[in-house]
C-alpha cells in the first residue's frame, strides 16, 4: 500500500494540469489556497491573531435570509469576520479562487511571461478582468526591499534601456532605464530609474546590496563613486570587448548574469506584451525578477513561495495606474 502523499510533496508536483484536474472545484481550490497562505492555521488579517484566541470557521447556512458565504472565519480577539483573501492583493475580487490559482500557475511558469489577451482566452474571462488579474499578481511579486535580506557575496549590476521595437516603440518608453542587481547564482532585484546617474545608481545599491558584497559592473563611470563604500568593485571593460576576466585571487569578473536577465525581460516586452508604459514597467520587471530568483525550484514550490507574498498588498483598479487597460 502506498504511503499517503504529504502536502509538501503535493505542492512540489503542483502544475497547471494538476490544478485543472484536482482543484477546479471552488471548495478544493479555497482549501489549497488556505493551506499555502496559512500553513500553521488561520491568521486574522485585522488583528494578526494567530490562534492565541479562538478562530472559528462559520458554517454556511443556506436556509438563512442572510446566508454566510463559504470560507468565512470569525476571530475571537477582534470579533471580525474574514476570508483567506482579506488583506491581500486579491481582496474584493469576485473571480473564483480556482481561476486565480490557474492564472498564478500560468504566469509563474511562463519564462518569457504571457499577455493579458492570451490569459483572457485561456481562462474564459474578459480582457479587462485578465489585465487587472495580471497586474495584481505582478504587484504581489514586488519584494518588500526594507524587509528582504540584501544581496551578498558576488553581485552583478548592470543597466539597460527598455522599450518596444518598430511600430510598438514609444518615445517615452524607448529611453526608460532599468537597473538589474543579481546575486550570482541567487536573488535578483530590479529597479526602474529616471536616469542613469551616480545618485540613482547609489540609491539602488544602498537599498538592495550589502556593503560586504563584491560588486561587478561594466566600465560605466557612474558606478565609481557610489561603490567606494563596498568591499570591492570589479570592472569589466566592455568598450574593449572584455566580458569575462579571471582575477588574480581566482574570482571571475563579469556581468553576464545581469545581461542574461535583461535578455529575458526584453523578450517579454517584444514577444509577449509588445508595449508597456513607464508607469507599469516596475511591475513587469519584478515579475521577471521573481521567476529568476526562484528558477531553481518547481512550479508548485514557486506558487507556495508566492502566495504568502500577497499579504498587505492591496491594489484596486483605480489605483492600478490607469482607469482603463493599456
Amino acid at each position: 500500500m502506498k504511503n499517503k502523499q504529504t502536502f509538501a510533496e503535493e505542492i512540489g508536483e503542483l502544475n497547471l494540469a494538476t490544478l485543472a484536474k484536482k482543484y477546479s472545484n471552488e471548495d478544493k481550490a479555497r482549501k489549497l489556497f488556505e493551506k499555502m497562505r496559512w500553513p500553521n492555521g488561520p491568521v486574522c488579517p485585522h488583528c494578526k491573531n494567530k490562534g492565541e484566541k479562538p478562530i472559528s470557521k462559520l458554517r454556511a447556512q443556506t436556509k438563512s435570509k442572510q446566508p454566510v458565504r463559504k470560507g468565512v472565519y470569525f476571530c475571537g480577539a477582534c470579533r471580525e469576520q474574514f476570508t483567506v483573501t482579506v488583506g491581500t492583493a486579491f481582496e474584493g475580487s469576485h473571480i473564483p479562487i480556482s481561476k486565480w490559482l490557474m492564472a498564478i500557475s500560468i504566469i509563474r511558469s511562463a519564462k518569457k511571461s504571457i499577455s493579458s489577451n492570451q490569459l483572457h482566452r485561456m481562462l474564459g474571462v474578459t480582457y479587462k478582468t485578465a489585465w487587472f488579474m495580471t497586474h495584481r499578481i505582478r504587484f504581489a511579486m514586488t519584494p518588500n526591499h526594507w524587509a528582504e535580506p540584501k544581496l551578498t557575496g558576488t553581485v552583478e549590476v548592470d543597466e539597460t534601456f527598455v522599450g518596444g521595437k518598430g511600430e510598438h516603440a514609444t518615445k517615452h518608453l524607448r529611453h526608460t532605464p532599468v537597473v538589474a542587481l543579481v546575486q550570482r547564482d541567487g536573488i535578483a532585484r530590479v529597479k526602474v530609474v529616471s536616469s542613469v546617474t551616480q545618485h540613482n545608481l547609489g540609491k539602488c545599491l544602498n537599498e538592495c546590496v550589502d556593503k560586504s558584497a563584491v560588486v561587478n559592473t561594466d566600465d560605466n563611470t557612474a558606478y565609481r563613486n557610489p561603490l567606494k563604500m563596498w568591499k570591492a568593485h570589479h570592472v569589466v571593460n566592455h568598450t574593449r570587448e572584455e566580458y569575462h576576466r579571471k582575477n588574480d585571487d581566482g574570482s571571475i569578473a563579469t556581468t553576464n548574469s545581469a545581461e542574461s536577465f535583461f535578455s529575458l525581460l526584453k523578450r517579454g516586452v517584444v514577444g509577449s506584451w509588445h508595449h508597456v508604459s513607464r508607469e507599469h514597467l516596475p511591475k513587469y520587471a519584478n515579475e521577471f525578477a521573481f521567476r529568476w530568483t526562484h528558477s531553481h525550484i518547481t512550479d508548485g514550490e514557486r506558487m507556495a513561495v508566492f502566495i504568502p507574498m500577497i499579504a498587505d498588498k492591496r491594489l484596486t483598479y483605480r489605483t492600478c495606474g490607469l482607469l482603463k487597460p493599456i
